[in-house]
């Protein structure tokens, strides 16, 4: 079932700072608006010409590169590379490079000054904690090979072990059967399961924690590590997690899960999922991404997928579906940004439909204002396909799951034991629309209204 969004704040005043913001960056967008006509006026039109010109070129170009490979992709980049370089020459020869470099500094600031009139929401904040008993008999799970060797550069397993814990070290070749290891070692009267590793065998362990009641110690020795800076660990040093062992403070989160699989990020479906199923895609990211969108953006290869809430069709036919354990923030459509709450209840659901080269760029510019991007968020959502099976990409793993695949969301499920410091605690601001930061600018808006919330519940 669809439900709104429960990030919508609250009605409350606009301040006096948000006010001056809202019109610092105004007045930022005016004044680079004057200096770009009075450039073209005094010095060359056919400068400023070139310049729109090249600012229209630039999402086809990227839209180009990412759609096609071989020479249409070699030509694109040429149009990246060519179009900066011939517009600043233009700009360089015409006398007008002063006004770019002032001109992008104004837009840095007003850039700023428009995230600064966000005003910090109350209900972003982390979810609630309480102070942690700390366990008798903590069992952690180390996987060396995560995040390029943390476990042994940091030297987690000792000093876990010297905090009273049980380190079962994975082997460095080889498959070990995690959710197994962590059942074993509830039965055996652990009362605190842990992992350092990927989000992959977080989520694992996070599954049998939930399951069996006990708290689960979240440590950031993956490579991403989205799980762990959404819970603000520390990321830079993954043993200051182990404090959590004698300092910590208990919160209640949800779990996400495909059919009976479990999540604590997301769960990718069609672009995305054919990306994270290549054999490359450990290794190279990137290249692997290059070299798999052209087929799918083009809608030439994958099965026809169609998202469905209940018995009713939300999007046919759409390149790629993104569902998240509670929603990311503003209009990230790749889930590389944050979430604000872990314990909302809801999932978070992203689906991309590019028909056009148009509407590709529109997406590229745009982001969550564009046609071709629907977000909502529900409890329960279903991904079909015209074929059997679809590809499934779980916290970074790549699954072949049977249609229809159902997505849905664990209120509360988890209970995650967390050091009481924590650097990487984020209190997001609201994203505030153009049209309504217009408003808040010239004093039309509503007093008792603070902001638009970031998504709707249908289609942006």
């Amino acid at each position: 079932m669809v439900v709104p969004d429960s990030r919508e704040p609250s009605r409350r005043p606009v301040d006096r700072r948000q006010r001056l913001l809202a019109r610092c960056a105004l007045l930022a967008l005016a004044a680079i608006v004057a200096i770009i006509v009075a450039a073209g006026a005094v010095h060359s039109l056919a400068a400023l010409v070139v310049g729109l010109i090249g600012i229209a070129l630039l999402p086809g170009g990227v839209w180009m590169f990412l759609a096609h490979r071989g020479w249409r992709r070699w030509l694109a980049a040429l149009v990246l590379i060519a179009v900066p370089i011939a517009v600043t020459i233009a700009y360089i020869v015409t006398g007008l490079l002063l006004e770019v470099i002032v001109c992008v500094v104004l837009a840095a600031f007003a850039w700023w000054a428009s995230q600064g009139a966000g005003q910090p929401s109350s209900e972003a904040a982390q979810p609630q904690t309480r102070p942690a008993v700390p366990p008798r008999h903590a069992y952690l799970i180390m996987n060396p090979r995560s995040g390029g060797g943390k476990v042994v550069r940091f030297k987690l397993a000792e000093k876990a072990s010297e905090l009273g814990a049980n380190v079962e070290l994975l082997p460095a070749t080889g498959h070990a059967d995690v959710t197994e290891l962590a059942e074993h070692a509830v039965d055996n009267g652990a009362d605190l399961l842990g992992v350092a590793g990927g989000d992959g065998t977080q989520a694992l362990v996070a599954a049998v924690a939930a399951r069996r009641g006990v708290p689960m110690l979240v440590i950031a020795a993956g490579t991403r590590n989205h799980f762990a800076m959404d819970l603000g660990l520390d990321r830079e040093d993954p043993s200051h997690c182990l404090d959590a062992l004698h300092d910590g403070v208990e919160m209640r989160i949800d779990l996400g899960f495909v059919n009976d699989r479990p999540f604590v990020n997301n769960a990718s479906f069609g672009a995305y999922a054919e990306v994270v199923r290549s054999p490359a895609y450990r290794d190279d990211k990137a290249g692997t991404a290059l070299r798999t969108l052209p087929d799918l953006i083009s809608g030439h290869s994958g099965p026809r997928l169609e998202l469905h809430d209940g018995d009713r069709s939300v999007l046919s036919a759409p390149q790629a579906v993104l569902v998240s354990n509670n929603p990311y923030e503003g209009g990230d459509i790749a889930g590389l940004s944050r979430r604000a709450r872990l314990d909302q209840g809801v999932l978070g659901v992203i689906g991309v439909k590019v028909d056009s080269q148009a509407q590709a760029a529109a997406l590229l510019t745009r982001r969550g204002q564009s046609r071709s991007l629907t977000r909502l968020t529900a409890r329960e959502v279903v991904i079909d396909a015209d074929a059997p099976s679809i590809a499934v990409g779980i916290d970074g793993e790549s699954v072949v799951l049977p249609t229809p695949v159902r997505c849905e969301i664990r209120a509360l499920a988890l209970r995650v034991v967390v050091p009481r410091d924590r650097p990487g605690v984020h209190v997001p601001a609201e994203r505030v629309p153009w049209r309504v930061l217009v408003r808040e600018a010239l004093g039309l808006r509503d007093s008792g209204t603070a902001g638009a919330p970031a998504d709707g519940p249908a289609r942006a």
